[in-house]
């Protein structure tokens, strides 16, 4: 067991911010948030190895950037925040590269994502592919919102937008998949749950 194990993630990000490279604060930290944050990645990625490479490359910048942890909102926070940035980083330089992932790797989309539950026979409709018509911050906000259940305020702070303007994009978002998939896209908070997890 750790020393730290027993500090807030706010007490370790002060006590890592002045470790050297070996510090015992930021492998406690890691440890903490090393599934959530390979988990977010694979859900912004769709790509098992994508979500691998972004998740160590998060670990890397929150390393580095360890200093710039300011105290303002909740550690984890911050590090999701880092997380869906370097995600969209990636996801804009591989969308220059190919846009859409072949069809069997979006068949298995949700394959090895802890708790999820299974999906009933009748909506097999591939989301993955729905949700390629929005743009990435919105359809990051999407499946964090409905696929991950953060709450408003913490995806305000995650996109460094207002709460009323991230309701906005939210609400836009669902209108944009309802005109172009009809009832087949999610309608309603709940519906947008069911599909995105």
């Amino acid at each position: 067991m750790s020393r730290y194990s027993q500090s807030s993630d706010e007490e370790l990000a002060q006590i890592a911010a002045r470790e050297g490279s070996a510090g015992l604060a930021f492998e406690e930290l890691l440890r903490r948030y090393q599934t959530r944050v390979w988990r977010i990645c694979y859900r912004l990625l769709s790509h098992e190895q994508d979500a691998s490479d972004a998740s160590q490359e998060v670990c890397l910048r929150l390393f580095l950037h360890r200093a710039k942890f300011a105290g303002l909102s909740k550690y984890s926070t911050w590090v999701y925040g880092v997380a869906v940035k370097t995600c969209l980083t990636i996801r804009r330089g591989r969308g220059r590269r190919k846009k859409h992932e072949s069809a069997s790797d979006s068949e298995t989309l949700w394959s090895g994502v802890p708790d999820r539950p299974a999906t009933p026979e009748g909506a097999k409709l591939d989301l993955e592919q729905m949700l390629e018509i929005l743009d990435d911050e919105d359809r990051a906000l999407m499946i964090l919102k409905y696929a991950e259940n953060y709450s408003h305020e913490e995806l305000a702070e995650i996109f460094e937008i207002g709460e009323s303007a991230c309701k906005m994009r939210l609400s836009r978002a669902r209108e944009k998949l309802q005109q172009r998939f009809g009832d087949a896209a999610p309608a309603s908070k709940e519906g947008a749950g069911n599909a995105a997890k």
